[in-house]
């Protein structure tokens, strides 16, 4: 592969820390998680693994080196970021639950902003004029309140499917989960009816899979 021993140590050290914390280590770090002494030489190595497409660095920052899909696939790809694509929702069971997981997509969710980001599949046409369209994947960030005008993913109990992606809005005890979409009604819920919904998120980004219209009977509420 062209790369010395120590900089498949390098390579591993900074995907275990990466999975471990969330983000790459610092030089400094690094340096002392492998007993280097100086930075200079350390630098000479990062430079050369991104040569060899196995780092990618981000100049001005200090943690500045993370791992390319190349570098965990050097490590077996142990660790590899991923964002976990939601599947049929097991009642009671937390989000991200092993049982609720479909796919794992092989995207890291720091290109959204995100660290614990899952996606959700886009079923029916109620979010069209947002251009979210039937079959597009959906990424969420996880939270359990929203802002007035945020586009979420909720959980209402008594809905099939029971999560959807609606635009949010709160008024006087009263919520409103509202369509991108002239053609639908909103989903008002007031009183004793909040409990039947659940804030899972908030959209932070959406992947185009087939931007296409959904058959007569997948349209969504």
């Amino acid at each position: 592969m062209g790369i010395t021993d120590r900089q498949k140590e390098i390579v591993e050290f900074i995907g275990t820390f990466q999975s471990s914390q969330g983000f790459p280590p610092s030089v400094r770090e690094v340096c002392r998680g492998l007993g280097l002494v100086s930075p200079g030489s350390l630098h000479k190595h990062l430079r050369a693994l991104e040569k060899e497409g196995f780092l990618e660095g981000a100049p001005g920052k200090k943690r500045a080196w993370k791992l390319t899909r190349e570098g965990w696939n050097l490590i077996g790809g142990q660790g590899a970021p991923s964002i976990p694509l939601i599947g049929q929702i097991a009642a009671g069971t937390p989000i991200l639950a092993e049982e609720n997981r479909e796919n794992e997509l092989p995207i890291d969710p720091a290109l959204f902003g995100s660290s614990d980001a899952f996606a959700l599949r886009v079923q029916g046409d109620s979010m069209e004029e947002a251009k979210i369209l039937h079959g597009d994947l959906a990424i969420i960030q996880p939270q359990r309140e929203a802002e007035n005008g945020q586009i979420v993913a909720v959980l209402v109990q008594g809905l099939e499917p029971e999560a959807t992606l609606k635009i949010f809005r709160r008024h006087n005890g009263t919520v409103e989960l509202h369509a991108a979409n002239r053609n639908y009604e909103p989903l008002i819920f007031t009183g004793k009816e909040l409990s039947r919904i659940r804030i899972l998120g908030k959209l932070i980004g959406v992947i185009r899979v087939r931007p296409e219209k959904p058959p007569q009977d997948q349209r969504s509420p």
